[in-house]
């Protein structure tokens, strides 16, 4: 759970702006719209091993 303390000073918007910086970086907002609608397990399947392909590559580029 993503809690937001209010700094001193802080106004409502900057409070309301580290909180979307905060979901956007745990992922938060992705895995609701990705849940919003059903997806069948082959796609599941295929998305995974698609992301898990990507990070292959990008690990053999960097050794």
């Amino acid at each position: 759970m993503l809690k937001v303390k209010a700094r001193t000073g802080e106004s409502v918007q900057q409070m309301m702006r580290r909180f979307k910086k905060l979901c956007e970086k745990e992922g938060l907002i992705r895995d609701i719209k990705r849940n919003n609608f059903y997806e069948k397990p082959s796609e599941v399947n295929r998305r995974k091993r698609r992301k898990a392909y990507r990070n292959a590559q990008i690990s053999a580029k960097q050794s």
